[in-house]
Protein backbone atom coordinates (compact mmCIF):
# COMPACT_ATOMS: atom_id res chain seq x y z
CA UNK A 1 0.00 0.00 0.00
CA UNK A 2 1.33 3.39 -0.97
CA UNK A 3 1.06 6.12 1.67
CA UNK A 4 0.54 9.70 0.58
CA UNK A 5 2.10 12.69 2.32
CA UNK A 6 -1.39 13.70 3.41
CA UNK A 7 -1.91 10.41 5.25
CA UNK A 8 1.41 10.83 7.05
CA UNK A 9 0.66 14.37 8.16
CA UNK A 10 0.18 14.66 11.90
CA UNK A 11 -3.09 15.84 13.34
CA UNK A 12 -2.92 19.43 14.55
CA UNK A 13 -2.64 19.46 18.33
CA UNK A 14 -4.37 21.94 20.64
CA UNK A 15 -3.03 21.89 24.18
CA UNK A 16 -5.61 23.02 26.75
CA UNK A 17 -4.81 24.56 30.14
CA UNK A 18 -7.59 24.82 32.73
CA UNK A 19 -7.32 27.95 34.89
CA UNK A 20 -10.14 27.79 37.43
CA UNK A 21 -10.26 29.43 40.84
CA UNK A 22 -9.07 32.42 42.82
CA UNK A 23 -5.66 33.84 41.93
CA UNK A 24 -3.58 33.71 45.10
CA UNK A 25 -0.02 33.28 46.31
CA UNK A 26 -1.22 30.25 48.28
CA UNK A 27 -0.18 26.99 46.63
CA UNK A 28 -2.94 24.82 48.11
CA UNK A 29 -6.29 23.73 46.75
CA UNK A 30 -7.59 25.34 43.58
CA UNK A 31 -5.66 28.60 43.99
CA UNK A 32 -4.01 29.83 40.79
CA UNK A 33 -0.45 31.11 41.10
CA UNK A 34 2.67 31.20 38.98
CA UNK A 35 4.57 28.68 41.07
CA UNK A 36 2.00 25.89 40.80
CA UNK A 37 0.96 26.65 37.22
CA UNK A 38 4.46 27.03 35.75
CA UNK A 39 4.94 23.29 34.99
CA UNK A 40 1.51 23.01 33.35
CA UNK A 41 1.96 26.11 31.21
CA UNK A 42 5.49 25.10 30.19
CA UNK A 43 4.27 21.64 29.12
CA UNK A 44 1.31 23.08 27.23
CA UNK A 45 3.65 25.13 25.03
CA UNK A 46 6.18 22.36 24.47
CA UNK A 47 4.47 18.97 24.40
CA UNK A 48 3.69 17.64 20.94
CA UNK A 49 4.49 20.83 19.01
CA UNK A 50 1.00 22.32 19.41
CA UNK A 51 -0.66 24.38 16.72
CA UNK A 52 -2.29 26.44 19.47
CA UNK A 53 -2.69 26.67 23.24
CA UNK A 54 -6.18 27.18 24.67
CA UNK A 55 -6.82 28.59 28.12
CA UNK A 56 -10.13 27.57 29.72
CA UNK A 57 -10.79 30.35 32.22
CA UNK A 58 -13.11 30.59 35.17
CA UNK A 59 -11.73 33.06 37.71
CA UNK A 60 -13.13 36.04 39.66
CA UNK A 61 -9.62 37.40 40.18
CA UNK A 62 -7.34 37.79 43.15
CA UNK A 63 -3.68 38.73 43.50
CA UNK A 64 -2.52 41.32 40.92
CA UNK A 65 1.09 40.16 41.24
CA UNK A 66 0.25 36.51 40.57
CA UNK A 67 -2.00 37.59 37.68
CA UNK A 68 0.91 39.53 36.20
CA UNK A 69 3.39 36.68 36.68
CA UNK A 70 1.11 34.06 35.10
CA UNK A 71 0.18 36.38 32.23
CA UNK A 72 3.83 37.24 31.59
CA UNK A 73 4.77 33.55 31.49
CA UNK A 74 2.04 32.84 28.94
CA UNK A 75 3.16 35.74 26.73
CA UNK A 76 6.84 34.85 27.00
CA UNK A 77 6.27 31.26 25.90
CA UNK A 78 3.82 32.25 23.16
CA UNK A 79 6.35 34.63 21.64
CA UNK A 80 9.36 32.34 22.06
CA UNK A 81 7.61 29.39 20.42
CA UNK A 82 5.41 31.37 18.02
CA UNK A 83 2.24 29.63 19.21
CA UNK A 84 -1.14 31.40 19.16
CA UNK A 85 -3.09 31.48 22.43
CA UNK A 86 -6.89 31.43 22.72
CA UNK A 87 -8.75 32.11 25.98
CA UNK A 88 -12.21 30.57 26.46
CA UNK A 89 -14.15 32.17 29.31
CA UNK A 90 -16.65 29.99 31.16
CA UNK A 91 -18.62 31.65 34.01
CA UNK A 92 -16.32 34.58 34.68
CA UNK A 93 -13.00 36.21 33.82
CA UNK A 94 -13.07 39.28 36.05
CA UNK A 95 -10.33 41.43 37.57
CA UNK A 96 -7.23 39.20 37.68
CA UNK A 97 -9.17 36.60 35.70
CA UNK A 98 -9.47 39.11 32.86
CA UNK A 99 -5.76 39.91 33.22
CA UNK A 100 -5.10 36.24 32.41
CA UNK A 101 -7.61 36.23 29.55
CA UNK A 102 -6.00 39.26 27.95
CA UNK A 103 -2.65 37.45 27.92
CA UNK A 104 -4.17 35.42 25.06
CA UNK A 105 -4.19 36.54 21.44
CA UNK A 106 -7.94 35.95 21.20
CA UNK A 107 -10.68 35.87 23.85
CA UNK A 108 -13.86 33.85 23.30
CA UNK A 109 -16.87 33.98 25.64
CA UNK A 110 -20.15 32.23 26.24
CA UNK A 111 -23.28 34.42 25.81
CA UNK A 112 -23.60 34.38 29.64
CA UNK A 113 -19.93 34.84 30.56
CA UNK A 114 -19.12 37.75 32.90
CA UNK A 115 -16.07 39.72 31.78
CA UNK A 116 -14.19 42.81 32.92
CA UNK A 117 -13.84 44.34 36.40
CA UNK A 118 -10.66 46.14 35.34
CA UNK A 119 -10.00 47.74 38.70
CA UNK A 120 -8.29 47.17 42.05
CA UNK A 121 -9.89 46.69 45.46
CA UNK A 122 -8.64 46.70 49.04
CA UNK A 123 -10.96 45.72 51.90
CA UNK A 124 -10.52 45.63 55.65
CA UNK A 125 -12.53 46.35 58.79
CA UNK A 126 -12.58 48.82 61.65
CA UNK A 127 -12.89 47.57 65.21
CA UNK A 128 -11.62 50.51 67.28
CA UNK A 129 -15.06 51.34 68.71
CA UNK A 130 -15.74 47.71 69.58
CA UNK A 131 -12.54 47.23 71.57
CA UNK A 132 -13.00 50.60 73.29
CA UNK A 133 -16.46 49.54 74.51
CA UNK A 134 -14.90 46.44 76.06
CA UNK A 135 -12.13 48.37 77.78
CA UNK A 136 -9.37 47.01 75.52
CA UNK A 137 -6.40 49.27 74.88
CA UNK A 138 -4.50 48.89 71.61
CA UNK A 139 -0.71 49.27 72.02
CA UNK A 140 1.46 49.61 68.91
CA UNK A 141 5.12 50.69 68.81
CA UNK A 142 6.91 51.25 65.51
CA UNK A 143 10.24 52.41 64.13
CA UNK A 144 9.21 54.27 61.01
CA UNK A 145 6.12 56.48 60.90
CA UNK A 146 4.43 54.51 58.11
CA UNK A 147 4.72 51.04 59.66
CA UNK A 148 1.25 51.11 61.21
CA UNK A 149 -0.77 52.16 58.19
CA UNK A 150 -4.51 51.39 58.29
CA UNK A 151 -4.44 49.60 61.63
CA UNK A 152 -7.99 48.13 61.90
CA UNK A 153 -7.97 48.66 65.66
CA UNK A 154 -7.43 52.41 65.35
CA UNK A 155 -9.49 55.13 63.62
CA UNK A 156 -8.64 55.71 59.95
CA UNK A 157 -6.26 58.54 59.18
CA UNK A 158 -6.61 60.73 56.09
CA UNK A 159 -2.90 60.34 55.34
CA UNK A 160 -3.20 56.52 55.43
CA UNK A 161 -6.19 56.59 53.07
CA UNK A 162 -4.29 58.86 50.66
CA UNK A 163 -1.28 56.53 50.78
CA UNK A 164 -3.47 53.49 50.05
CA UNK A 165 -5.18 55.31 47.18
CA UNK A 166 -1.76 55.95 45.68
CA UNK A 167 -0.83 52.27 45.90
CA UNK A 168 -4.12 51.11 44.36
CA UNK A 169 -3.81 53.69 41.57
CA UNK A 170 -0.37 52.41 40.60
CA UNK A 171 -1.62 48.82 40.41
CA UNK A 172 -4.69 49.98 38.45
CA UNK A 173 -2.44 51.82 35.98
CA UNK A 174 -0.41 48.64 35.43
CA UNK A 175 -3.62 46.68 34.82
CA UNK A 176 -4.90 49.25 32.32
CA UNK A 177 -1.55 49.32 30.51
CA UNK A 178 -1.61 45.51 30.20
CA UNK A 179 -5.14 45.46 28.75
CA UNK A 180 -4.40 48.31 26.31
CA UNK A 181 -1.18 46.62 25.21
CA UNK A 182 -2.91 43.30 24.59
CA UNK A 183 -6.25 44.46 23.16
CA UNK A 184 -4.93 47.51 21.30
CA UNK A 185 -7.15 48.88 18.55
CA UNK A 186 -9.92 46.43 19.44
CA UNK A 187 -10.91 48.71 22.34
CA UNK A 188 -13.16 51.63 21.32
CA UNK A 189 -11.51 54.95 22.15
CA UNK A 190 -14.73 56.52 23.45
CA UNK A 191 -15.58 53.77 25.97
CA UNK A 192 -14.46 53.96 29.60
CA UNK A 193 -13.72 50.32 30.33
CA UNK A 194 -11.52 50.74 33.38
CA UNK A 195 -14.02 51.61 36.13
CA UNK A 196 -14.35 48.10 37.57
CA UNK A 197 -17.61 47.50 35.66
CA UNK A 198 -18.39 44.06 34.22
CA UNK A 199 -20.17 43.07 31.03
CA UNK A 200 -21.87 39.90 29.79
CA UNK A 201 -21.27 37.90 26.61
CA UNK A 202 -22.11 39.83 23.46
CA UNK A 203 -21.73 43.22 25.15
CA UNK A 204 -18.14 42.34 26.06
CA UNK A 205 -17.57 41.50 22.38
CA UNK A 206 -19.06 44.82 21.26
CA UNK A 207 -16.72 46.68 23.64
CA UNK A 208 -13.65 44.87 22.34
CA UNK A 209 -13.01 42.99 25.58
CA UNK A 210 -13.64 39.70 23.75
CA UNK A 211 -13.41 38.62 20.12
CA UNK A 212 -16.57 36.59 19.77
CA UNK A 213 -19.01 34.05 21.16
CA UNK A 214 -17.52 30.57 20.94
CA UNK A 215 -16.83 27.33 22.78
CA UNK A 216 -13.54 25.48 22.91
CA UNK A 217 -13.86 22.40 20.72
CA UNK A 218 -15.94 23.74 17.82
CA UNK A 219 -13.91 26.95 17.60
CA UNK A 220 -10.57 25.18 17.63
CA UNK A 221 -11.80 22.68 15.04
CA UNK A 222 -13.02 25.57 12.90
CA UNK A 223 -9.59 27.23 13.10
CA UNK A 224 -7.27 24.21 13.09
CA UNK A 225 -9.25 21.47 11.40
CA UNK A 226 -11.87 18.88 12.26
CA UNK A 227 -9.17 16.35 13.14
CA UNK A 228 -7.53 18.55 15.75
CA UNK A 229 -6.40 16.54 18.79
CA UNK A 230 -6.86 17.99 22.28
CA UNK A 231 -4.58 17.40 25.27
CA UNK A 232 -5.72 18.80 28.60
CA UNK A 233 -3.41 20.11 31.32
CA UNK A 234 -4.93 20.80 34.77
CA UNK A 235 -3.79 21.03 38.37
CA UNK A 236 -3.95 17.72 40.20
CA UNK A 237 -5.62 17.57 43.59
CA UNK A 238 -4.04 15.32 46.22
CA UNK A 239 -5.77 12.05 47.12
CA UNK A 240 -4.84 12.24 50.82
CA UNK A 241 -7.11 14.53 52.88
CA UNK A 242 -5.48 17.57 54.45
CA UNK A 243 -5.34 17.69 58.24
CA UNK A 244 -5.08 20.32 60.96
CA UNK A 245 -3.90 23.72 59.83
CA UNK A 246 -3.95 22.57 56.20
CA UNK A 247 -7.71 22.05 56.43
CA UNK A 248 -8.13 25.48 58.02
CA UNK A 249 -6.06 27.06 55.26
CA UNK A 250 -8.06 25.38 52.51
CA UNK A 251 -11.31 26.34 54.22
CA UNK A 252 -10.22 29.97 54.33
CA UNK A 253 -9.33 29.85 50.64
CA UNK A 254 -12.68 28.22 49.84
CA UNK A 255 -14.55 30.97 51.71
CA UNK A 256 -12.57 33.65 49.87
CA UNK A 257 -13.27 31.96 46.53
CA UNK A 258 -16.98 31.66 47.29
CA UNK A 259 -17.14 35.36 48.22
CA UNK A 260 -15.32 36.46 45.06
CA UNK A 261 -17.54 34.39 42.76
CA UNK A 262 -20.62 35.70 44.62
CA UNK A 263 -19.75 39.25 43.55
CA UNK A 264 -20.80 38.28 40.04
CA UNK A 265 -23.93 36.37 41.04
CA UNK A 266 -22.24 32.99 40.59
Amino acid sequence: MKLSFASLRRKPRVNVVHLQGVISSQTRGSALNDRSLAPLIEKAFSKGKPAAVALVLNSPGGSPVQSSLIGARIRRLAEEKQIPVHAFVEDVAASGGYWLASAADHIWVDPCSVVGSIGVISSSFGAHELIARHGIERRVHTAGRSKSMLDPFRPEKDEDIARLDGILSQIHDAFIAHVKDRRGARLPAEADLFTGEVWVGQKAVELGLADGLAHLKPKMQELYGEKAAFTVFAKRRGLIPFVGARIAGDLGLAIEERALFARYGL
